[in-house]
């Protein structure tokens, strides 16, 4: 059984299970009753005990050296961000904060970042910070996200509408894995250690419950940087949207930009009706 609030052991048992006995050179055999490595088996490429393994993943152990973390890396093929994400869990026991960025969460817009998001005008991109708040936007994103109620509320939040808004689910015709990469976002970093982040993970459990509540309980965090999401438009019907997401470190925010993944969400995009001059929303203060 694992302890409350064990994302450090969440992770380690998501990644286990993710790795292929044949990709670190083990075999498959005919009688694996569950997906990944065995806890034994990966324990043995790390160079740890079974015991101590255990521990990790069930949250009795949540301060391994760096030694035993770049050990676990490495037996787990973990990619860069992935590494960071493992350390950032380790330390956020201690309420640490990994990145440089300050405390409070960041809502203004840099002027490159700016000048960046104006020069994107007309592809759908749109800058959030660490609690999913829409701190800007281009012209060509508000066409598509304004009608189907992403941008109400003030300032826009992601979260919040995925969760606390009727029309969520009908907008998201994978509304399942939206709701789990929507937690996973809000679980990289600190998560509750920082009083921002758990006020608003708060609020979405009350008004949410177990379908909230089940996922940061749960989800490992780190969402996909990539990949692709279905939107259902009013005006342009259903969408196939490829998204590639682009970190600003120092400010815990990321620009996630949209393109169509198929001829038909191309065509379906050139359809929309072009708003007024207004290109950029930009959130200060």
């Amino acid at each position: 059984m694992s302890e409350p609030g064990n994302d450090l052991g969440i992770f380690l048992r998501a990644r286990r299970e993710a790795v292929l006995p044949a990709d670190v050179g083990l075999p498959t055999g005919p009688r694996r009753r569950t997906p990944g490595l065995r806890r034994a088996e990966l324990a043995t490429l790390a160079g740890v005990s079974v015991e101590y393994l255990t521990r990790l993943e069930q949250g009795r152990d949540r301060r391994p050296s760096t030694g035993v973390l770049s050990s676990l890396a490495d037996a787990l093929r973990l990619d860069l961000g992935e590494r960071v994400h493992l350390y950032r869990l380790t330390k956020a026991v201690d309420g640490f904060r990994c990145r440089s960025g300050p405390i409070e969460p960041v809502r203004t817009v840099r002027p490159t970042v700016a000048a960046l998001l104006a020069r994107l005008d007309s592809t759908p991109a749109v800058l959030l910070n660490q609690l999913s708040e829409v701190l800007g936007h281009t012209a060509a994103y508000e066409r598509l996200a304004a009608p189907l109620g992403l941008l109400d509320g003030e300032p826009p939040n992601l979260a919040r509408f995925l969760f606390t808004d009727a029309r969520a689910r009908s907008v998201y015709p994978d509304w399942a894995h939206m709701a789990d990469e929507q937690v996973a976002a809000l679980k990289e970093g600190p998560f509750r250690h920082d009083g921002h982040v758990a006020a608003l993970t708060d609020e979405l459990t009350v008004a949410a419950g177990d379908e909230f509540a089940r996922r940061a309980a749960t989800l490992p965090g780190l969402a996909r940087r990539s990949g692709v999401t279905r939107l259902a438009h009013p005006e342009a019907g259903e969408l196939r949207l490829a998204y590639e997401t682009l970190e600003l470190t120092t400010e815990d925010q990321r620009i996630i930009t949209y393109l169509p993944a198929d001829a038909a969400t191309a065509d379906a995009l050139a359809r929309i009706e072009t708003p007024g001059p207004r290109t950029l929303r930009a959130v200060t203060g």
